[in-house]
């Protein structure tokens, strides 16, 4: 490739909006990445490795959520209609709080959403999601499982508004 290739490659991908992002713009894709596939496992039913992108677990098993969440109808909407008016609230090193609208279906008919602050954690090279933001949207509590013998006192559900 000469410099004139590189040049109009560059002024192009400049032109169309797809120039590499930089700093804030950078951090809040792979924030909203992150929190992106996160919630496309819970969506898909994938649950034991949904378990595994989450973060303070407390004294919860993995046998424990997957029970909880199979037991769930609630998920998040498909598409755009998943994370709408994504926004980063503050950035350190490990920890992040965002505030995104996520979309949720199963629940009521016509579906609803949930807008609130999450707090994301920087564990194993991956932005991790709380597993108490995802009982609370997806409406479980730590003692809602019937079947389960151990009550998760940890698992509380938050609203940060």
């Amino acid at each position: 490739m000469d410099i004139r290739s590189v040049l109009v490659a560059v002024a192009f991908f400049v032109i169309s909006g797809a120039a590499i992002p930089v700093s804030a713009g950078e951090s809040t894709s792979v924030l909203e990445q992150s929190m992106s596939e996160t919630l496309d496992l819970w969506r898909d039913g994938r649950y034991e490795q949904l378990f595994d992108r989450l973060t303070r677990r407390g004294k919860t098993s993995r046998e424990s959520f997957v029970k909880k969440m199979t037991d769930t109808k609630m998920r998040p909407a498909c598409c755009w209609q998943k994370m709408e008016n994504f926004k980063v609230l503050n950035e350190k090193r490990t920890e992040a709080t965002v505030y995104v609208k996520v979309g949720l279906e199963g629940g009521q008919p016509g579906g609803e959403s949930s807008t609130r602050e999450f707090k994301l954690t920087h564990e194993s090279g991956v932005w991790k999601m709380q597993l108490s933001d995802i009982f609370s949207i997806a409406g479980v509590t730590g003692n809602k499982g019937k079947r389960t013998s151990k009550k998760s006192g940890k698992i509380t559900t938050h609203h940060h508004n």
